[in-house]
């Protein structure tokens, strides 16, 4: 049987025992057990590090014994006075200290686990993951989630201090359109009826400015039932927030002001504010993405009007049909890029929409060029002056329509710096992006659709081409985004009852879906709505890119695969007949499944 904890209180964690000659008492897990014969050292292991307990030959012999029995893992508290140990250990803030133990508690034994559990691990991330209570005894996912609640704890710090009450919205609420599918839930009261999990908490928000309550704050969970990346998971955490009586710089001083504080307070760096601001066209046209990673250049360059007319079909023709020739140079690249790199690069923007790529790699003498016998001396000289390829370098060229062309320039010159290793790793460049279309023409649906979401106000001086040219209407839309990762979302919402409807019928909505989807927000509207707008700022992409992590699973404590299940807990799990039968389910097999 486990030994019992009566008598003995923890008095300071492991890794707070930094002085000699102190009476203490600490819990933990055994992370490694020496056995020296008449020595026996225990590194004791908690969330703030690790001390070593000693045990020696003045120890009482039936304590020296169960000493000797721990194993890695088991759970004890000690009992004892620290003294200065003789073999300094310079790695660890606890290294130059050990207690001296004399009451010994085994409270739990540990069969050995499936891996070890120590900083570094080469341990396959699904059996991690599968043991997942495991996983996180590790520091380095310990201090991922300790970092998390920090941001959380800045977040609410800093938004009491500016008026902002802190509200919690439904968890179960109406399914509306928000650009992801819905978690559903069936309702067993309401047979054959639904409540959603919210994707996000916009609607209520909204409501909660409407019912006065000014500035709003919630660290909210959202749901949202789409493909997982290394940057997205079903379930995540908006630092969410609405304000009344504001336009857009309102909203951006705010939030630059919590970023400020966040990271001087957390990090201890300073971020110079205001932030830097790039509207969507420019950041398109300059780095072929709506979320530039900043930290490094290879700008994209156009050259479309030097090959508008040259022989060489494939560039210009892409000018004759409304599109564009542009290229990205990577500086100093010629010997990493070799042939064979083109060529996986060629596969790799024909995998993302492009129909191939030209390339200028410049190692010797006289530039290798894939287009060269289209183009005299002098002409090639020319583009290459143009874009910026010198001697030692490697142009990537693409030629198509710019809806092509830019995102996979984008997308190339990601892939290039990240094969270059010539990404900063300690810089946070922060960006905000504004001015966006406020419609994009889906080619499926032959239809506008809301860029952001219908509630978006449109610049003023755009409404004017509601009806004539969607294409030329901007919204008062903007994100934050750092080091290319997308943070945050946010707008000016419409509060013109009018004007909402409009928008509306503008996405092709009739009175009839308006009213089943949105008809408790119209009609809200008409008991008069102050001017108003937020944002959600991503807590887990957030406490990501602070840390360092490759993935949200880093800083989610119960993450989710790929695939949207949980594998430690086997959830989605089977629900038996009778409770489906409750709720007036009957589960249908899919037609390729037999």
């Amino acid at each position: 049987m486990a030994d019992s904890m009566n008598g003995l209180k923890r008095s300071i964690y492991c890794g707070e025992v930094l002085k000699e000659d102190m009476e203490v008492t600490v819990g933990g897990f055994v992370q490694k057990m020496r056995d020296l014969g008449n020595l026996i050292f225990i590194d004791l292991r908690d969330k703030t590090g690790i001390v070593q307990l000693a045990f020696n030959d003045e120890t009482d012999r039936a304590l020296f014994k169960k000493a000797a029995s721990c194993r890695s893992e088991f759970v004890l508290m000690a009992h004892g006075k620290t003294a200065i140990r003789s073999s300094i250990n310079p790695d660890i803030p606890t290294g130059r200290i050990e207690i001296i133990v004399d009451d010994l508690r085994i409270l739990a034994k540990a069969q050995t686990p499936p891996f070890e559990v120590t900083s570094e691990t080469n341990v396959n991330e699904e059996l991690r993951l599968k043991f997942r209570y495991l996983d996180l005894r590790r520091p380095p996912l310990q201090r991922n989630l300790i970092m998390r609640h920090k941001i959380a704890k800045a977040a609410r710090e800093y938004f009491y201090a500016n008026d902002f009450i802190e509200i919690e919205t439904p968890m179960m609420m109406k399914s509306t359109p928000e650009g992801a599918r819905d978690y559903l839930i069936p309702s067993r009261v309401h047979n054959g009826k639904f409540y959603a999990l919210p994707q996000s908490p916009q609607i209520y928000k909204q409501l909660l400015m409407i019912s006065g309550m000014d500035r709003y704050i919630q660290l909210a969970r959202c749901f949202r039932d789409e493909d997982l990346r290394a940057d997205r998971q079903p379930e995540f955490t908006q630092i969410d927030l609405e304000m009344s009586f504001v336009d857009v710089d309102d909203i951006l001083s705010i939030t630059e002001g919590f970023i400020s504080y966040l990271f001087k307070n957390v990090l201890d760096i300073d971020i110079p504010t205001p932030l830097p601001h790039l509207s969507y066209n420019e950041a398109m046209e300059r780095f072929g993405s709506d979320k530039p990673d900043t930290r490094f250049e290879m700008e994209i360059v156009d050259f479309s009007d030097m090959v508008s007319d040259c022989g060489f079909g494939v560039f210009s023709d892409a000018v004759k049909n409304g599109g564009s020739v542009r290229a990205i140079v990577a500086k100093n690249s010629a010997s990493v890029l070799t042939r064979k790199e083109i060529d996986k690069l060629t596969e790799m923007v024909r995998g993302i929409g492009a129909k191939g790529m030209a390339y200028i790699r410049w190692v010797d003498e006289k530039p290798s060029c894939s287009f060269a016998k289209f183009f005299g001396e002098e002409e090639l000289t020319a583009i290459m002056n143009k874009i910026g390829c010198e001697k030692g370098d490697t142009a990537l060229i693409i030629a198509d329509k710019n809806k092509v062309t830019l995102p996979v320039l984008g997308a190339l010159r990601l892939a290039v710096a990240k094969k270059l290793d010539i990404i900063p790793k300690d810089k946070f460049n922060f960006l905000w992006i504004t001015d966006f279309p406020f419609f994009e023409y889906d080619e499926d649906s032959k239809a506008y659709v809301a860029m952001h979401h219908p509630f978006t106000m449109p610049n003023d001086d755009c409404l004017q081409y509601l009806d004539s040219a969607p294409e030329k209407v901007y919204a008062k839309a903007f994100d934050l985004v750092l080091n290319g990762i997308e943070l945050s979302s946010g707008s000016i919402r419409i509060t013109d009852y009018e004007l909402q409807q409009k928008m509306f019928q503008t996405l092709g909505l009739s009175d009839e879906e308006i009213e089943a989807k949105f008809g408790f927000l119209v009609e809200a509207y008409k008991y008069g709505a102050p001017p108003h707008g937020g944002l959600g700022i991503g807590l887990d992409r957030l406490a990501m890119v602070m840390l360092g992590a490759e993935s949200l699973r880093d800083v989610t404590a119960f993450p989710k695969v790929q695939n949207a299940s949980e594998l430690m807990s086997e959830c989605p799990a089977s629900i038996d007949k009778e409770n489906l039968d409750v709720l007036g389910i009957q589960i249908v097999s899919k037609p390729d499944e037999t």
